[in-house]
């Protein structure tokens, strides 16, 4: 591929800038051989011509294509040079906030200057156990990869952190660190990790301080070994320190700080404690202050101060060592605050003898005050003679007090590295170490002095040692690939390291120049210009005599020499040591008696070292004078590197090169000056030029087949060998065949061949979418203009159609026109004949009328004057017949008077007679009372009669006067015209007329007034309706909020209690598996001991204390033994059986908690069948105290019990019996008029009248039993028996079913106590046998009501249940209805589809029903076939034994000889065996015994053989023997599980026969709660005599721990499985790409072999555990929330997965795992396991699929994604955004823009601060019980488990 290829139109490139370095561009036209210059296109669309060097032909660097930007790895580049690396640096930093960027082998992670939440223990978790490429660079992936090969290769390991001031380094050794402790904990309970951890906050405080670029920079380098034993636990650690900054402590620059503790105590001076270090503020004191701000934004120096001193106490430093600490601390800043006068010759100094800071300085060190006080101003001079004593200038002293101080200081930081590295040494034997290098970066400064020479010096040594491991990395690859190895020339420092360390190099001149007497800086330096003026990396400044340059491999450093010697010397009065070792604090004395010739972080350095490691010591110093009682600084220094160096080149190293954006501490601010430098210095630029000049780009032949097959010609892919396909596709594209190479397994490419090859497929897929565009394009066309000329034919059509139309309507319009103008001239004529008619008749009509008439005028005068005639005729008859009438009247009135005195007359004469006075006096008043009366009554009738007679006259002379006035008027007016008449009435009809319109007006007013007055006031009721209707809307809405808001608080506060229930559950679970934890560390602890003692006369522990017997959590039987755990056995050990026995009750305590909990909601609904209990026992009571004060009668004893007990309860019945009937008649009056069908209704009815019925002979029984009883008594009584037999005495019909025999015997004896009560009642003679059998019919009848309420509760169950099904049946005809419907409004097409759907539905759900029933006849036939081969064998047994028995028989019928047999009971489900064989019962059927073995018989069959034991052993009272049995089984299961810990069908097991053993124990308890499934069979074979209450809670808890144990196993099988199935695989073929992968898929972490899983494998382990799980007969509920757990730990698995790799955030991954969730979900319908809620747990990974497939560039998107994600919290869904990469060009990055309006969408949410889901969470598992309908009389023990010695009973 030539230049011209490569530099074509279009082409991006970069090209130098001064502000920004590089600068892409793009070619605007195509280059050519022999141009001088570029035409480019920047950025911001300016043209610019860029030069080339015609003579170098230098061009600029080419740009990698867009897909290649922001990979994880920077080699996987295919243009490797620095611009490429800063750009992908730059994108990822950002653009996707990715601090983390492997290069290489390197890790390169730059400063964010922000906490971010990618540290936490979930992340570590995710990290722990993963291939080094597979995540997304981190901390963890290099810690992980150190940790992987340290435990896979046995080979020490080193984590070598660098970088400059600020740029993260101390952070990053931390996160280091804190990885190393969380995933090798120590197996031991001495927390070392802890210890190591917590040296970190004392390291940072006594070492790290305030500078300009960094507010924490560490002013040292350490190095700390982290120990690991054989299983790779830490067991310690050890640091060395190197190069401390000494001078800090006397002198620091503006903005900075002195070291972190003197502030810190500073802040905590005012604590009691501290009052006599006689301290102020921070500000007050000169070594403090000199930076002026003394205080550090965000941080609180007394809150970390607190945290050191908590450091120092887990490191076992004694509190009276830290305030020896603390007091020298205090004491230099004392010494600072010393002030030194001048005297006037200027050659010497005093100090004040009151000078109270050296009054503190000498009490706080315990030295006399007067020798330091004169030695502070004084020295000694020591000749071979004499010795002087001399004085010494101002500036003399304050260099003296100054170094005194940093001498102190470095004293007491080395004496607290040493103790630390005490603390964390360990006297077991280390097998490895991972070292962690926290070491300073290469600097350069404008003034750069011995620190910064020492610390370059450094950086040689460690780049050397990095270009040496990469270029060995490098050339092993090739090896392993059987590459042709060529020499690549990378840059060798060794020759600067010369310079530096040599013979005669710079330190060993500064080294003499030392010893030199008088020796200056100045003739260092002149020594230095003579020496290495001719040595290519030594130079000397053209305008200094002072300074000289080293040409470092990263930059030119210019050094200034003044102060070199000084520093080198690091010299201290021998004086004032003196002084300071003769202090009465031994703390200080030791810190100066010590003193040696290494420094003392070195000391211990061997100690942690490993045996496989020979590492060279420091050649022992000889024996020197005093005068050099120590080596110089730089010879140390030398010393130590060299001794580092050695170990680094001992391990394997990893790198960790921390770059520090930007110099101002922003966030996310990236400076690309400063970073190229600190890249140029890091050598990550090194180690992509070392990569680069080789093949940097490597592919695996399927990866490389995948991404290009595109290239590959169709005859080619009939070849099925994949490399020999590549290597043909690469020959035809590349002519070049040194640019690519054939290796092994992979194919490696020079640089920038990835990128052609990129650009041909890119080239290929747009030519393919240009034919598929020109395709489209012209389809549509064709498309287009066919629907065009269908438009045109359409229009043509409509516009003939309407012109014909047109024509049409005129014609029509014309002919209506004429037939309108006839029809109109026809009417005008026939109106104008009318017209003339309708006069004519008018005026006929009138003319006709007027005779007319005239006519009727004169026949109406005729009639009147015939009716005038008629009425006085008639009035003329009626007054003579009124006189004739009246006459004779008055005739006859005379002779009736005439009769009448004539027997008034005889009646006189009879009356004088006596006789008759006699005859007639009888009733004679009576006759006279009503004879009076009658006269009364008559003379009323006559004045009534009167009063109209009178009124008659009056009325009638009246008339006569009215019609002879009438007459006379008559008679006058004949002879007047009638034409005056005529109008005389026409006048008084109009007046009437108007009379009647005045009336009819009047009434109108008054109706309209009325109905005005009506209209408002129905107005007014309508408006006062419609206000009421809207209170009462209010009122309702009220009504229904309130019931809303009380339903929410009643449904909000059973959340809360459920929530706190389901959190109590956890917790308590959480304990459980602490528990078990610390009882297997407990093991683990005595196995070892056992290993480490292996004495031969190993002491047992007592019998009664063995481990077989303290496994039982609660003594429920015998209180002699102490519990189950092994901590309790540890402390009957230690302590006594007391305190352990105290300590369990505590525990005990903590698991009755949950159980308490658990129940809680099934004793508040048994509460209120209590409390009516309650209350008939309480009335019974009250009865049985009435009764001893009854009346004498036993006649009215007898009927007052029968009111009282019967008719009263009776009624009660009766009541309720009626109100259920009424309500069950109401009902169905109900369902009636619903047009429900009247069965339900008749049914009810029945049932009803069938209970009635059966109440009424419930009374009947009751008299019966009571004369019965007494008569058996009186029979009693006549025999004198005492102990009667109730069954052969008494028949109690309708009662086998209902009393017990133990009830009834009962209620005799009650008979018969009361008989004792009552032998003196000697007044009731015979009668008194009532009162005897009244209190036994008491007793009686308490049994019969009991029976009577049940039946009762029973039947109102049975109507309930009714009750139920008929509203069940409604609802299904609502819905019938609303569908029916709802299907008639639809189209006929509709109603057809949506009858189908419906169909379909129906037969699907019986399909399903069928399917139910099918699996249920099969295992029934299952179970069948396995208990006819039970009673198969039985049958044969029994003929065997018969066929024996008779051969027995004809053998002895010759003796004649009679044998009694025995007669054989039923089995009654009762095993018996002997206390012997206990262990051999526990050994058969729970140690030895295998799942295999019991595959054929009865689910749980050792559960059902263990509750059988128990039961006899219940059955004899032996509660030891429970004890017993109870506590081996325990002690067993946990013993097979533990050897078992990894077997998931041997887990399962005992999972199922565990939970089945504690529905035994709960079934058969005798609690009612557990026996409301029983039959009466099972009821049977309850315990009678001990309450296993206890028992049940062990087995419980034995229950969870086996449960998380088999949680446990299972994702340790599934989980290695997860991230290649549901990720990796591809589930649909061909959709997802391969992109480019770098340096870390070839990471020496990744173990050979192909370790892919697909999703058929992980469905198939499941079906395997749910196969398991079924067949040994494990609880249903319990297998839903397995899986749930299985889905749960699946999701967060993939989730984190996805959340923390770059590479399979696509939209392919997300269409691949949509399809694997949908093929997850069918099997959970499949096996029916979709009401687990398995679905639900996997709602975050559904939408983070979703995510990765919805279009994310709109606002509307975004909104769309914040409401779609609502599972996933808001980092979540921006980290998925943020990792989102395309895999082609062709798709676009998500913006940044869009990611901030997700941010800002969704900144309201309250989402945890965690990113990652908690794989490792549980939910807490619920036990449910689960009765057996198994009676223990069925169940058949086979031969094979070796349990003859159990017998049946």
């Amino acid at each position: 591929m030539s230049v011209s290829e490569l530099y074509g139109q279009y082409t991006r490139v970069w090209i130098p800038d001064p502000d920004e370095v590089w600068r892409s561009a793009e070619l605007t036209k195509d280059y050519k051989e022999g141009d001088t210059s570029l035409q480019l296109r920047l950025e911001d669309e300016t043209i610019r011509e860029y030069p080339i060097d015609v003579q170098s032909n230098q061009l600029p660097f080419l740009r990698n294509p867009d897909i290649l930007v922001g990979e994880n790895d920077l080699t996987a580049l295919s243009y490797l040079h620095e611009p490429a690396v800063l750009h992908n640096l730059k994108v990822r930093f950002l653009e996707s906030n990715h601090i983390y960027t492997y290069c290489g082998i390197v890790l390169v992670a730059i400063n964010p200057y922000e906490q971010l939440p990618i540290y936490g223990q979930d992340v570590i978790y995710a990290y722990s156990g993963q291939n080094m490429g597979d995540m997304d660079p981190h901390i963890f992936a290099v810690a992980e990869e150190a940790y992987k090969q340290m435990a896979r290769d046995e080979k020490n390991q080193s984590i070598i952190v660098s970088g400059e001031s600020g740029a993260g380094k101390t952070v990053s050794a931390k996160y280091a660190m804190r990885y190393f402790a969380t995933v090798g904990g120590s197996a031991s309970d001495t927390n070392i990790e802890e210890k190591v951890l917590a040296s970190s906050p004392i390291m940072e405080a006594i070492g790290n301080a305030k500078t300009t670029r960094n507010d924490n920079s560490s002013r040292f380098g350490k190095y700390i070994q982290i120990g690991f034993d054989k299983r790779y636990h830490i067991i310690g650690a050890n640091m060395r320190t190197y190069l401390l900054e000494k001078s800090r402590v006397v002198f620091q620059a503006d903005d900075e700080r002195n070291y972190h503790i003197f502030y810190q105590l500073c802040a905590a001076a005012s604590l009691p404690e501290f009052k006599e270090l006689a301290l102020t503020c921070a500000e007050d004191f000169f070594y403090t202050s000199q930076g002026r701000d003394t205080c550090i934004e965000g941080v609180d120096d007394a809150e970390d101060f607190e945290k050191t001193r908590q450091a120092f106490t887990l490191l076992g430093v004694r509190e009276s060592h830290q305030i020896s600490i603390f007091k020298i601390i205090a004491s230099i800043l004392h010494l600072g605050n010393v002030e030194i006068q001048a005297e006037r010759d200027g050659d010497s100094c005093s100090i004040s003898p009151q000078d109270e800071h050296l009054n503190s300085f000498c009490r706080l060190l315990g030295v006399e005050h007067s020798q330091m006080e004169h030695w502070l101003c004084h020295r000694k001079l020591v000749t071979t003679s004499e010795t002087y004593v001399k004085t010494m200038s101002l500036q003399q002293v304050v260099n003296a007090r100054n170094a005194l101080a940093k001498h102190i200081y470095a004293q007491l930081f080395g004496w607290i590295v040493e103790h630390i590295n005490k603390a964390l040494h360990t006297p077991l034997k280390q097998h490895s170490f991972i070292g962690v290098l926290d070491i300073y970066g290469f600097e350069t400064f404008e003034v750069n002095s011995f620190e910064q020479f020492c610390i370059n010096y450094a950086n040689e040594k460690l780049q050397q040692q990095f270009n040496s491991h990469v270029f060995k990395l490098e050339q092993e690859e090739y090896m392993k690939e059987q590459i042709p190895w060529t020499l690549i020339d990378f840059y060798d420092n060794q020759p600067c390291i010369d310079l530096i360390e040599a013979k005669l190099g710079i330190l060993d001149l500064l080294d003499e120049e030392c010893k030199v007497p008088k020796g200056t800086d100045q003739n260092w330096a002149q020594k230095l210009y003579d020496r290495h003026s001719g040595s290519q990396h030594f130079q000397k400044p053209r305008m200094s005599n002072t300074a000289f340059i080293v040409v470092h491999f990263a930059d030119k450093v210019e050094y200034l020499s003044d102060g070199f010697l000084e520093k080198n010397r690091d010299t201290v009065y021998e004086e004032q040591i003196n002084i300071l070792k003769a202090s009465k604090f031994p703390l200080v004395a030791d810190l100066f008696h010590d003193d040696k010739d290494s420094v003392p972080a070195t000391t211990a350095s061997g100690k942690g070292s490993s045996s496989k490691i020979n590492i060279r010591s420091a050649r022992p110093p000889l024996k020197v004078s005093n005068k050099e009682h120590k080596k110089t600084v730089g010879h140390q220094f030398r010393t130590s590197l060299h001794l580092l160096m050695e170990t680094l080149n001992a391990t394997t190293p990893h790198y960790v090169r921390c770059i520090k954006p930007n110099d101002e501490k922003l966030p996310f601010h990236f400076d690309p000056k400063r970073a190229v430098q600190q890249l140029r210095a890091c050598g990550v630029l090194e180690t992509i030029r070392i990569s680069a000049a080789g093949y940097p780009s490597r592919w695996a032949y399927h990866d490389f087949f995948n991404r290009y097959r595109v290239l590959v010609k169709k005859r080619e892919l009939a070849n099925t060998d994949k490399k020999a396909i590549c290597r043909s596709v690469l020959e035809s594209l590349i002519k070049d065949p040194d640019k690519f190479q054939f290796g092994r397994t992979k194919i490696f490419f020079r640089a920038g061949q990835v990128a052609y090859l990129e650009k041909l497929r890119a080239d290929k897929f747009r030519a393919a979418t240009i034919m598929i565009q020109k395709t489209v394009r012209g389809w549509l066309q064709k498309v287009k203009y066919r629907r065009l000329k269908a438009t045109t034919l359409t229009l043509q059509r409509y516009c003939r159609g309407l012109l014909a139309r047109r024509l049409a309507e005129h014609l029509r319009r014309t002919r209506a026109a004429i037939m309108l103008q006839k029809q109109y001239r026809m009417r005008r004529a026939r109106l104008a004949y009318q017209r003339v008619h309708r006069a004519t008749v008018t005026i006929q009509a009138f003319t006709r009328g007027m005779f007319v008439r005239r006519i009727y005028q004169q026949v109406l005068m005729e009639h009147k004057a015939t009716i005038l005639q008629k009425h006085v005729r008639g009035w003329v008859a009626r007054r003579r017949f009124q006189r004739l009438r009246g006459a004779a009247i008055v005739i006859q009135c005379a002779f009736r008077m005439l009769k009448a005195r004539q027997e008034l007359k005889a009646l006189k004469i009879e009356a004088r007679s006596a006789e008759h006075l006699k005859r007639l006096n009888v009733g004679m008043e009576n006759k006279v009372v009503q004879l009076q009366r009658k006269i009364d009554d008559q003379n009323k009738e006559f004045k009534t009669l009167s009063e109209q007679l009178s009124a008659v006259t009056s009325t009638h002379t009246m008339e006569v006067e009215k019609l002879k006035k009438e007459l006379a008027r008559y008679q006058q007016s004949q002879g007047e015209d009638g034409s005056l008449r005529l109008q005389e009435e026409v006048e008084s009809l109009r007046a009437e007329l108007q009379r009647a319109h005045s009336e009819r007006k009047i009434l109108e007013d008054a109706h309209t007034k009325e109905k005005d007055e009506l209209r408002k006031r129905v107005a007014d009721l309508e408006e006062e309706n419609a206000l009421l209707k809207d209170e009462k809307e209010q009122l309702n809405n009220q009504i229904l909020c309130q019931a809303k808001d009380e339903s929410a608080q009643n449904s909000a506060k059973e959340n809360l209690m459920k929530r706190e229930l389901e959190e109590e559950r956890s917790r308590y679970q959480n304990l459980v598996k602490e528990y078990s934890r610390l009882e297997q560390r407990y093991d683990n602890l005595r196995d070892e001991m056992t290993i480490i003692k292996q004495t031969p006369g190993h002491r047992r522990n007592p019998s009664n204390q063995s481990s077989l017997e303290s496994d039982s959590n609660y003594p429920s039987i015998s209180t002699s033994e102490v519990g189950d755990t092994e901590d309790a056995l540890q402390q009957v050990e230690d302590i006594g059986l007391e305190k352990a026995a105290m300590d369990m009750t505590v525990f005990l305590k903590l698991q009755k908690r949950v159980r308490e909990l658990e129940q809680e909601r099934k004793k508040l609904q048994v509460q209120l069948e209590k409390r009516e209990q309650q209350d008939s026992r309480k009335v019974q009571v009250e009865q049985a105290k009435n009764d001893l004060d009854l009346d004498q009668d036993a006649d009215l004893a007898y009927n007052s019990l029968k009111r009282q007990e019967l008719e009263s309860e009776n009624k009660k019945l009766k009541n309720d019996l009626n109100e259920l009937r009424k309500a069950v008649a109401d009902q169905a009056t109900q369902d009636n008029s619903s047009h429900s069908s009247p069965d339900s209704y008749s049914l009810l009815l029945n049932q009803l009248k069938l209970a009635n019925e059966e109440l009424e002979v419930r009374k009947e029984e009751v008299l019966i039993l009571r004369t019965q009883i007494v008569s058996a008594d009186q029979r009693r009584l006549a025999g004198k028996s005492t102990e009667p037999n109730i069954n052969a005495r008494t028949s109690w019909p309708n009662s086998e079913k209902h009393v017990d025999q133990e009830d009834a015997i009962e209620a005799y004896h009650g008979v018969c106590q009361t008989n004792s009560k009552t032998e003196d009642w000697g007044y009731l003679n015979e009668d008194g046998e009532l009162g005897l059998a009244y209190q036994g019919l008491k007793q009686v009848a308490r049994l019969l009501e009991a029976q009577l309420q049940a039946q009762s509760r029973e039947h109102e169950e049975e109507v309930e249940g009714l009750r139920a099904q008929v509203e069940a049946l409604k609802e299904e005809l609502d819905k019938q209805q609303q569908t029916f419907c709802q299907t008639l409004l639809l189209s006929p097409e509709a109603q057809v589809e949506f009858g189908v759907q419906q169909e379909i539905s129906r037969l699907t759900n019986e399909n399903l029903d069928l399917k139910e029933l099918v699996e249920k006849l099969e295992k029934n036939e299952r179970k069948l076939k396995k208990q006819l081969k039970i009673y198969m064998k039985k049958v044969q047994d029994l003929e065997a034994a018969q066929a024996l028995a008779q051969s027995e028989r004809r053998r002895h019928e010759l003796n004649r000889q009679v044998t009694v047999q025995r007669k054989e009971k039923d089995f009654q489900g009762m095993l018996e065996y002997h206390k012997e064989d206990e262990a051999l019962l526990i050994r058969n059927l729970v140690t030895d015994l295998k799942p295999q073995a019991l595959a054929g018989t009865v689910p749980c069959l050792p559960a059902y053989i263990l509750y059988m034991c128990i039961r006899h052993a219940d059955y004899v009272n032996d509660d030891l023997k429970v004890h017993s049995l109870l506590t081996s089984t325990i002690n067993g299961i946990k013993k097979v599980l533990k050897k078992h810990n990894d077997d998931f069908e041997m887990t399962s097991f005992w999972l199922s026969n565990t939970c089945r053993l504690l529905h035994c124990l709960k079934q058969y308890s005798g609690d009612e709660g557990f026996m409301t499934q029983n039959t009466a069979k099972q009821n049977e074979h309850c315990l009678k005599n001990f309450d296993l209450t206890e028992y049940r809670q062990v087995l419980s808890d034995l229950s969870i721990q086996i449960y998380q144990q088999l949680i446990k196993i299972a994702e340790g099988v599934l989980q290695p499985m997860i991230v290649s199935a549901m990720l990796e695989n591809e589930s649909i073929q061909g959709l997802s790409g391969v992109k480019p992968t770098g340096y870390r898929k070839r990471s020496s972490s990744m173990v050979d072999g192909d370790n892919s899983y697909c999703l058929e494998a992980v469905i198939r382990q499941m079906n395997s555990f749910h196969t398991v799980m079924c067949d040994q007969g494990l609880d249903p509920e319990i297998i839903l929330q397995v899986f749930k757990q299985l889905f749960y730990m699946i999701n967060a698995v993939t989730l984190n997965n996805l959340l923390l790799r770059k590479d399979v955030c696509s939209w392919s991954t997300g269409m691949q795992l949509r399809y694997n969730i949908s093929q997850l979900e069918e099997w959970l319908r499949g096996r029916n396991l979709h009401q687990s809620g398995a679905v639900q747990t996997m709602e975050p990974l559904i939408q983070a699929a979703q995510l990765l497939q919805l279009k994310k560039k709109t606002p509307e998107d975004a909104e769309a994604i914040c409401s779609l994600c609502t599972s996933l919290s808001t980092q979540q869904i921006v980290k998925i955004l943020n990792l989102y990469t395309p895999l082609n060009e062709f798709e676009e990055r998500v913006t940044v823009a869009f990611i901030r309006t997700i941010q800002a969408q969704l900144q309201e949410r309250n989402d945890p601060q965690q990113l990652l889901l908690d794989f490792k969470h549980m939910f807490p598992v619920l036990f449910p019980f689960n009765p057996s309908s198994l009676t223990m009389d069925s169940i058949h023990i086979p031969a094979y488990l070796n349990l003859e010695f159990l017998n049946e009973v």
